[in-house]
């Protein structure tokens, strides 16, 4: 979906670092979008699904949100 895309593309454009999911709300969602951060897990969840044996670059940081690299 475009969603998904934008949310692969956002982590590939800060790969390396600690993205919050709020971060990740803002910026694939914008400002405007009024759910919850479980939007964020559930499309990383569907992503990771999609991406197969490579999800494994989509790296989950507890308690803060998501990473890609480093």
């Amino acid at each position: 979906t475009l969603k998904e895309f934008e949310l692969l593309e956002y982590l590939l454009q800060n790969e390396g670092l600690v993205l919050s999911r709020d971060q990740i709300m803002d910026q694939v969602w914008g400002f405007d979008f009024s759910g919850e951060s479980r939007t964020v897990d559930m499309h990383i969840k569907t992503l990771r699904q999609k991406l197969g044996k490579s999800a494994a670059i989509i790296q989950t940081i507890r308690g803060v949100g998501y990473k890609i690299g480093g």
